[in-house]
């Protein structure tokens, strides 16, 4: 299979350039390089500016969590001579373009996160892992693939993963469906066919202030968020008790990423506000989710919490959970296109995060992951992809184009 390195190289250079972090202008922009180079590949281009008050309007819209005033979609489809136009793809190679923040840049090692760095069999940069590597691959495949194919596909590129999915929730309102779908996000050279669920909760703990010299004498909101996380952490092994196959150790966990406390140092702070995540179960409904959490919120064994109860409220996100029909063939399919590679033959697993699967899912398209790269490295300081893992995922790509559509 001719995968061009050096293109693909070129490619994520360009990609990495762009800074964009969800909501920003360059998550716009980048949707037009997107689509510049989908045209230079030969496919029909669909670039639209997305109508964000009514998809927010939308029932179903899968939250937000960044603020966004513009925002792009971009539908790449090729189709054989003489096809009907609207013949639906029997595959979609799908890739989000959103980046989270870098962090302190000056944690970075030696090299800027908005520039391609290469060194030990590695690209770094912020967005190589998660998922411009993936993005790339994809490229790369339909180059290698040229005309060589009689049957229809799409390449759906998208914004708004990391704060919800509005991209591909957007992509799907307009009409671009398929067959089967195939999304190039990090998989440490396994195959994704299931992600449990997440919400974004926010708590706002409420205590008694007083001056700092006087302590004992009030109550600090930081010592209620102690006692809060502990009963969290208590939730939490009750929900991860014997998870079903095919997910591994505590799937759908709980943990508070921003914590805002006290204004002034020498009193004792009354309000904590912490937000976080909160893992869905497959087959649970938001509604149930939240019930469970705000339940055990309200039934915490401390008087002051029963006189000042935590006001809970879920803003951002919603990622529901997401599978692979048991039993499908497509499982089979691309775990012989790895295969072929001279990889492996990966095995199928859940994930712990939420990703686009489930959006894809929801609409009956049997959806999985496979990329390049390793979660772990996803929002990390000094993010890296292995670069024969992007070579491998472009060479599969491009074995799955020609068994499903040539």
């Amino acid at each position: 299979m001719d995968i061009d390195l050096d293109l693909i190289r070129r490619d994520l250079a360009q990609l990495v350039s762009y800074d964009s972090i969800g909501g920003s202008q360059s998550e716009a922009s980048v949707q037009r390089w997107s689509a510049a180079t989908l045209q230079g590949l030969g496919l029909d281009v669909d670039l639209w500016p997305l109508d964000l008050d009514a998809l927010r309007a939308d029932p179903d819209h899968p939250g937000e969590e960044v603020e966004r005033e513009e925002a792009w979609g971009c539908v790449g489809t090729w189709r054989p001579e003489g096809a009907a136009a609207d013949a639906v793809p029997e595959l979609i190679l799908n890739g989000h373009l959103d980046v989270v923040p870098p962090g302190d840049t000056e944690w970075w090692t030696g090299h800027d996160p908005w520039y391609l760095h290469e060194a030990d069999d590695r690209w770094y940069g912020r967005g190589v892992c998660d998922m411009k590597g993936g993005v790339v691959a994809i490229l790369a495949a339909v180059r290698a693939v040229g005309d060589q194919l009689t049957r229809p596909f799409a390449v759906h590129t998208v914004i708004g993963e990391e704060d919800g999915g509005l991209g591909t929730f957007a992509t799907l309102r307009r009409g671009h469906t398929g067959a089967l779908c195939l999304i190039a996000e990090p998989t440490d050279g396994r195959i994704v066919s299931a992600n449990a669920g997440s919400l974004t909760f926010r708590m706002e703990i409420r205590g008694r202030a007083t001056h700092g010299s006087m302590a004992g004498r009030g109550l600090s909101a930081l010592d209620l968020l102690e006692r809060v996380n502990a009963e969290l952490k208590a939730l939490d092994a009750r929900r991860n008790v014997a998870p079903p196959h095919p997910f591994g150790e505590r799937p759908w966990p709980i943990s508070i990423g921003i914590v805002h406390a006290g204004d002034w140092a020498s009193t004792v702070p009354d309000l904590v506000v912490a937000e976080g995540r909160f893992g869905v179960m497959p087959g649970e409904s938001f509604e149930v989710a939240m019930a469970v959490f705000e339940q055990a919120m309200a039934d915490l064994d401390e008087p002051w919490l029963r006189e000042h109860p935590i006001q809970v409220s879920w803003p951002g996100g919603r990622f529901a959970a997401g599978t692979l029909p048991p039993g499908h063939a497509f499982g089979e399919q691309v775990a012989d296109a790895v295969a072929s590679t001279g990889a492996p033959r990966p095995e199928l697993i859940g994930a712990p995060y939420g990703s686009d699967l489930r959006q894809y899912a929801a609409q009956g398209i049997p959806t999985l992951q496979f990329g390049p790269g390793h979660i772990e490295q996803a929002h990390a300081v000094d993010e890296y992809v292995p670069i024969d893992e992007v070579e491998r995922s472009a060479q599969t790509y491009a074995r799955l184009l020609l068994e499903i559509c040539g």
